[in-house]
């Protein structure tokens, strides 16, 4: 919980930094958004390590399924990669970049989760 905190804090405090900057120098407003970007999403991906063992601990219950965890993984690496840099295309001005970005992250996201849907399609058939 504190961590969280300091994160939330260390947001606020980046924010109001590059808000002075935004008038006169806006570069400098978007490079201290881009740092302060980098190092939340740096906390971030300290979580993902608990998360990761978390997701051990549910392979171990279900024998047989670690691919479909595997993707499940990687969708959630996906969405939050494009999320992250959409929203930095975006602060810094620049919306059809970040329009792309979300557009290649939702491609991706739907490729990446193809094997699953194979497997219910599978599923099916063998029911019939």
């Amino acid at each position: 919980m504190s961590e969280l905190i300091r994160v939330a804090f260390l947001g606020i405090a980046g924010v109001l930094l590059a808000m002075q900057f935004r008038g006169e120098k806006p570069e400098y407003a978007t490079y201290i958004g881009l740092a302060v970007s980098i190092i939340l999403f740096w906390f971030c991906l300290r979580q993902v390590e608990n998360v990761a063992a978390q997701f051990a601990r549910i392979k171990g219950y279900l024998e047989g399924t670690e691919g479909y965890l595997s993707i499940l993984f990687k969708v959630i690496g996906i969405t939050y990669i494009c999320e992250f840099s959409s929203d930095i295309c975006r602060d810094a001005g620049y919306q059809a970049v970040a329009g792309q970005i979300e557009i290649l992250g939702k491609l991706t996201v739907m490729f990446a989760g193809l094997p699953i849907l194979f497997a219910v399609i599978e599923q099916i058939r063998s029911f019939m």
